[in-house]
Protein backbone atom coordinates (compact mmCIF):
# COMPACT_ATOMS: atom_id res chain seq x y z
CA UNK A 1 0.00 0.00 0.00
CA UNK A 2 1.31 3.32 -1.06
CA UNK A 3 1.90 5.88 1.83
CA UNK A 4 0.60 9.37 1.88
CA UNK A 5 0.79 12.57 3.74
CA UNK A 6 -0.87 11.25 7.25
CA UNK A 7 -0.22 7.73 6.84
CA UNK A 8 1.51 6.17 9.64
CA UNK A 9 4.84 5.44 8.85
CA UNK A 10 5.36 2.11 8.73
CA UNK A 11 7.49 0.61 11.81
CA UNK A 12 10.63 -1.70 11.19
CA UNK A 13 14.35 -2.81 12.83
CA UNK A 14 17.27 -2.63 10.97
CA UNK A 15 21.08 -2.52 11.58
CA UNK A 16 22.70 0.58 10.81
CA UNK A 17 26.18 2.08 11.28
CA UNK A 18 25.21 2.96 15.06
CA UNK A 19 23.57 -0.42 15.96
CA UNK A 20 20.05 -1.76 15.52
CA UNK A 21 17.01 0.62 15.11
CA UNK A 22 13.65 -0.24 15.76
CA UNK A 23 12.35 2.67 14.15
CA UNK A 24 9.35 4.14 15.96
CA UNK A 25 11.16 3.49 19.23
CA UNK A 26 13.95 5.94 18.01
CA UNK A 27 11.84 8.25 16.90
CA UNK A 28 10.10 8.65 20.26
CA UNK A 29 8.93 12.15 21.20
CA UNK A 30 10.62 14.12 18.15
CA UNK A 31 10.50 14.46 14.29
CA UNK A 32 12.17 12.63 11.94
CA UNK A 33 13.59 12.21 8.35
CA UNK A 34 13.88 9.39 6.59
CA UNK A 35 16.12 9.74 3.42
CA UNK A 36 16.99 7.58 0.79
CA UNK A 37 20.20 7.74 -1.20
CA UNK A 38 20.52 5.25 -4.39
CA UNK A 39 24.31 3.85 -3.68
CA UNK A 40 27.25 4.08 -1.49
CA UNK A 41 30.51 5.53 -2.91
CA UNK A 42 28.53 7.73 -5.73
CA UNK A 43 28.78 11.29 -6.54
CA UNK A 44 25.29 13.04 -5.70
CA UNK A 45 25.08 10.84 -2.64
CA UNK A 46 28.51 11.28 -1.21
CA UNK A 47 27.51 15.55 -1.35
CA UNK A 48 24.29 14.52 0.33
CA UNK A 49 25.19 12.86 3.46
CA UNK A 50 27.93 15.29 3.92
CA UNK A 51 25.53 18.49 3.80
CA UNK A 52 23.34 16.41 6.42
CA UNK A 53 25.80 16.04 8.41
CA UNK A 54 26.73 19.86 8.49
CA UNK A 55 22.91 20.91 8.76
CA UNK A 56 22.60 18.39 11.96
CA UNK A 57 22.78 21.70 14.05
CA UNK A 58 19.69 22.75 12.36
CA UNK A 59 17.92 19.70 12.33
CA UNK A 60 18.37 19.30 16.09
CA UNK A 61 17.04 22.96 17.27
CA UNK A 62 13.65 21.61 15.81
CA UNK A 63 14.01 17.87 17.46
CA UNK A 64 14.48 16.41 14.16
CA UNK A 65 16.40 13.13 14.17
CA UNK A 66 18.05 12.03 10.31
CA UNK A 67 18.67 9.09 9.00
CA UNK A 68 20.11 7.63 6.14
CA UNK A 69 18.99 4.42 4.31
CA UNK A 70 20.27 2.92 0.87
CA UNK A 71 20.33 -1.05 -0.32
CA UNK A 72 23.67 -1.42 0.83
CA UNK A 73 25.01 -2.97 3.88
CA UNK A 74 26.03 -1.86 6.97
CA UNK A 75 30.17 -2.90 6.10
CA UNK A 76 29.64 -0.77 2.85
CA UNK A 77 28.34 2.53 5.21
CA UNK A 78 31.18 2.38 7.21
CA UNK A 79 33.62 1.88 4.64
CA UNK A 80 32.21 5.06 2.60
CA UNK A 81 31.92 7.68 5.75
CA UNK A 82 35.57 8.05 4.82
CA UNK A 83 35.26 9.21 1.90
CA UNK A 84 32.47 11.24 2.75
CA UNK A 85 34.39 13.24 5.77
CA UNK A 86 37.06 13.30 3.50
CA UNK A 87 35.85 14.88 0.94
CA UNK A 88 32.92 17.01 2.45
CA UNK A 89 35.29 18.03 5.27
CA UNK A 90 32.43 17.23 7.63
CA UNK A 91 31.94 14.25 10.44
CA UNK A 92 28.86 11.66 9.51
CA UNK A 93 26.88 12.53 13.04
CA UNK A 94 23.82 10.50 12.36
CA UNK A 95 23.14 7.13 11.41
CA UNK A 96 23.28 5.01 7.83
CA UNK A 97 20.53 2.07 7.96
CA UNK A 98 21.60 -1.04 6.00
CA UNK A 99 18.55 -2.28 3.87
CA UNK A 100 20.62 -5.08 1.72
CA UNK A 101 17.35 -7.22 2.09
CA UNK A 102 15.54 -4.35 0.83
CA UNK A 103 13.04 -4.03 3.70
CA UNK A 104 13.01 -0.91 4.16
CA UNK A 105 12.85 0.09 0.39
CA UNK A 106 9.82 -2.31 -0.29
CA UNK A 107 7.96 -0.09 3.32
CA UNK A 108 8.44 3.01 1.76
CA UNK A 109 8.20 2.59 -1.96
CA UNK A 110 11.67 3.69 -2.46
CA UNK A 111 12.35 1.29 -5.39
CA UNK A 112 11.10 2.82 -8.86
CA UNK A 113 11.19 -0.27 -11.31
CA UNK A 114 10.75 2.27 -14.42
CA UNK A 115 13.98 3.80 -13.24
CA UNK A 116 15.70 0.94 -11.55
CA UNK A 117 14.90 -2.16 -10.22
CA UNK A 118 17.09 -2.43 -7.51
CA UNK A 119 18.74 0.68 -6.25
CA UNK A 120 16.39 3.65 -4.41
CA UNK A 121 15.31 6.79 -5.49
CA UNK A 122 15.71 10.21 -3.60
CA UNK A 123 13.27 9.72 -1.23
CA UNK A 124 12.50 11.96 1.75
CA UNK A 125 10.02 10.90 4.28
CA UNK A 126 9.31 13.91 7.27
CA UNK A 127 7.38 11.94 10.01
CA UNK A 128 6.38 13.97 13.30
CA UNK A 129 6.20 12.92 16.92
CA UNK A 130 3.06 11.05 16.21
CA UNK A 131 4.84 8.17 13.90
CA UNK A 132 2.48 9.91 11.11
CA UNK A 133 3.84 11.23 7.60
CA UNK A 134 3.47 15.08 6.95
CA UNK A 135 6.05 15.56 3.87
CA UNK A 136 6.91 13.22 1.21
CA UNK A 137 9.73 14.23 -1.90
CA UNK A 138 10.87 12.55 -4.37
CA UNK A 139 13.82 13.26 -6.31
CA UNK A 140 15.79 11.42 -9.45
CA UNK A 141 19.27 9.66 -8.33
CA UNK A 142 20.53 12.67 -10.94
CA UNK A 143 19.71 15.71 -8.76
CA UNK A 144 20.92 16.30 -5.45
CA UNK A 145 18.57 17.39 -2.82
CA UNK A 146 18.09 20.95 -1.01
CA UNK A 147 18.01 20.11 2.31
CA UNK A 148 17.73 24.03 2.79
CA UNK A 149 14.32 23.21 1.56
CA UNK A 150 13.42 20.40 4.08
CA UNK A 151 14.13 22.44 6.78
CA UNK A 152 12.44 25.32 5.62
CA UNK A 153 8.82 22.90 5.04
CA UNK A 154 9.82 21.44 8.65
CA UNK A 155 9.35 24.93 10.00
CA UNK A 156 6.25 25.56 8.48
CA UNK A 157 4.89 22.59 9.18
CA UNK A 158 5.48 23.01 13.10
CA UNK A 159 4.54 26.56 13.00
CA UNK A 160 1.56 25.90 11.11
CA UNK A 161 0.74 22.99 13.90
CA UNK A 162 0.98 24.91 16.54
CA UNK A 163 -0.93 28.45 15.29
CA UNK A 164 -4.17 28.97 12.64
CA UNK A 165 -2.23 29.32 10.07
CA UNK A 166 -0.85 28.69 6.71
CA UNK A 167 2.30 29.73 5.50
CA UNK A 168 2.54 31.14 1.82
CA UNK A 169 4.92 30.88 -1.20
CA UNK A 170 9.13 30.91 -0.65
CA UNK A 171 8.16 32.03 3.18
CA UNK A 172 10.39 31.87 5.82
CA UNK A 173 11.17 31.37 9.10
CA UNK A 174 9.83 34.84 11.08
CA UNK A 175 7.99 36.00 8.12
CA UNK A 176 4.51 36.55 7.54
CA UNK A 177 1.95 34.15 7.30
CA UNK A 178 -1.47 33.62 6.14
CA UNK A 179 -4.53 33.48 8.90
CA UNK A 180 -6.57 29.99 8.31
CA UNK A 181 -9.81 31.18 6.09
CA UNK A 182 -12.04 29.35 8.29
CA UNK A 183 -11.38 31.82 11.46
CA UNK A 184 -13.76 34.58 11.02
CA UNK A 185 -14.60 35.61 14.33
CA UNK A 186 -13.80 39.45 14.88
CA UNK A 187 -13.06 38.55 18.93
CA UNK A 188 -11.15 34.96 17.99
CA UNK A 189 -8.76 36.62 15.43
CA UNK A 190 -7.70 39.29 17.91
CA UNK A 191 -7.13 36.82 20.55
CA UNK A 192 -5.33 34.81 18.02
CA UNK A 193 -3.51 37.35 16.42
CA UNK A 194 -2.82 40.07 18.69
CA UNK A 195 -0.31 41.92 16.66
CA UNK A 196 -3.01 42.59 13.93
CA UNK A 197 -3.27 41.47 10.46
CA UNK A 198 -3.39 42.92 7.00
CA UNK A 199 -6.68 41.79 4.89
CA UNK A 200 -5.57 41.58 1.11
CA UNK A 201 -8.72 39.69 0.50
CA UNK A 202 -11.00 38.23 2.48
CA UNK A 203 -9.72 35.31 1.67
CA UNK A 204 -6.28 36.26 2.34
CA UNK A 205 -5.07 37.75 5.61
CA UNK A 206 -0.92 38.38 6.24
CA UNK A 207 -0.09 38.46 9.83
CA UNK A 208 3.34 38.61 11.61
CA UNK A 209 4.95 35.19 12.55
CA UNK A 210 3.05 34.11 16.25
CA UNK A 211 5.94 32.54 17.11
CA UNK A 212 7.81 35.92 17.09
Amino acid sequence: MALHIGSVAPDFTQESTEGPIKFHEWIGNHWAVLFSHPKDFTPVCTTELGRVAALKPEFDKRDVKVLAVSVDDVTSHKNWVGDIEDTQKVKVNYPILGDADKKVAKLYDMIHPEWNDTLTVRSVFVIDSNKKVRLIITYPASTGRNFDEILRAIDSLQLTDKYSVATPVDWKHGQDVIIAPALKDPAVLKEKFPKGYKELRPYLRLTPDPSK
